[in-house]
């Protein structure tokens, strides 16, 4: 008797624990939304923040609680999930543009100048806490990959002291816009294929002290361009993705280098490619003997 008590009380109090836990779990349920499920499931799940919301089952809910809402705004998943989202809740998916990743500095190794060595902690934001950072420019990329660590798709990789986007595989979740402590990376659409590399807002001597890749506000770009696309504001030249057209004559007046065409670069490595691929052997000729 003296072991079958404490078993007793033990078994008891388990079903009154789990009558109590029953009774609970009606009363305070919380009723969960089926559509936000079921946009849920569609999602890819990445998290990674780029429709503007706190993850996927955030923008889930939204969605299910304000079907006004636009269906594209998955980067991730793109026009395919925009669907399936548009179906699930019977709207239009709507179009929307792709937008890739832009690093606004063409700071190299070789054209930057930098003003001390740096032996701390190898991120940006550390090295940025230090005097304003290593380099001679403020506004330049400060080369330790805050961003590159930042990006779930390894879409972004420093080379050459600089940070370059892969537009192939961006997503534009937005991760290393806010991981680069000098505001260098903006969102802009994939179709626009000629930007400029530079945020140096400094006068001519100073940006070109800094960087000899630098804008120098010449206002070259700007009257080149027949679409009225590009202005120089602030000692900076700006092109507005909504009136490029992607001619490129900026790009080819622009003193400094600092205008890149991204169809130029994508033809340069195509060729550089072609080059470096081997020469497939020639058949030899019908009844010709192999040389010894």
């Amino acid at each position: 008797m003296s072991i079958a008590i404490p078993i007793i009380l033990v078994v008891a109090i388990g079903f009154v624990a789990s009558a109590v836990l029953s009774y609970a779990s009606k009363v305070f349920a919380v009723e969960v939304d089926e559509t936000a499920q079921q946009i849920r499931e569609e999602l890819p799940g990445a998290n990674c923040g780029g429709c503007g919301y706190a993850g996927c089952d955030d923008y889930a809910n939204a969605l299910a609680g304000d079907h006004s809402l636009p269906c594209t705004k998955c980067v991730v998943g793109g026009p395919s999930v925009a669907e399936k989202v548009a179906q699930i809740l019977g709207v239009t998916a709507g179009e929307g543009d792709r937008q890739v990743a832009v690093v606004m500095c063409n700071g190299t190794s070789e054209a930057s100048k930098k003003v001390m060595e740096y032996t701390g902690i190898k991120t940006c934001k550390a090295a940025k806490s230090i005097f304003g950072g290593i380099n001679a420019c403020p506004f330049g990329c400060l080369g330790f990959g805050d961003c590159e660590a930042a990006c779930q798709f390894d879409s972004i990789h420093v080379r050459d002291g600089v940070a370059w986007v892969n537009r192939d595989t961006c997503t534009s979740c937005g991760a290393c816009v806010e991981a680069c402590p000098n505001g260098l990376i903006r969102l802009a659409p994939e179709k626009n294929l000629v930007f400029v590399r530079c945020h140096n807002t400094e006068k001519v001597k100073d940006a070109m002290q800094a960087c000899s890749n630098a804008c120098i506000g010449c206002k070259k770009c700007e009257g080149a361009c027949k679409f009225d696309a590009v202005h120089v504001t602030n000692n900076l030249s700006y092109i507005d993705p909504e009136k490029c057209k992607n001619c490129g004559m900026c790009e080819k007046v622009c003193p400094t280098g600092n205008i890149i065409n991204m169809r130029l670069v994508k033809n340069a490595a195509k060729k550089k490619l072609a080059a470096a691929a081997p020469v497939p052997a020639k058949p030899e000729a019908e009844g010709a003997q192999p040389n010894a």
